[in-house]
């Protein structure tokens, strides 16, 4: 996964993607007009040509993505994180990482000690059978 800047340029990009496309479609798709008589005679209500209802689409999206990029501008770092804030932070993470450590290979060498018991012990069930196999076959039938 990205990280938040990268993730930021992305919705700032896949933004100004929205607008060029927004007015490509409006300047497509809008009516020819005259500058003489200009009329406004639309319905507000009902989008009367696909104009309006791309008109609200890119607006949807281009709100969307503004919202998007807002959410990705809360999450950066403050000002206040200084460099010796971050080293603070550093040093804790670095011994939570070795304290974790020194958990795993404890928990490590119980499992290796379990598995030489197991292993062990499986060990002396097959002599055991190997005892019995051979001391029953090495008996006499009965006559």
């Amino acid at each position: 996964m990205a990280d938040r800047l990268t993730q930021l340029q992305d919705a700032v990009n896949s933004l100004a993607d929205q607008f060029c496309n927004a007015i490509g479609v409006l300047q497509q798709c809008a009516p020819p007009a005259s500058f003489t008589n200009i009329q406004t005679a639309i319905n507000k209500d009902q989008p009367t040509n696909p104009t309006e209802e791309y008109a609200q689409l890119f607006a949807a999206l281009i709100a969307r993505t503004a919202k998007d990029i807002d959410v990705l501008i809360d999450s950066l770092p403050s000002e206040e994180s200084t460099a010796t804030l971050q080293a603070a932070s550093l040093h804790r993470l670095e011994e939570e990482n070795h304290e974790a450590a020194a958990r795993l290979e404890e928990v490590v060498y119980r499992g290796d000690m379990l598995l030489e018991k197991i292993q062990n012990a499986l060990a002396d069930i097959a002599q055991s059978q190997l005892k019995t196999r051979s001391g029953s076959h090495s008996q006499p039938a009965p006559d």
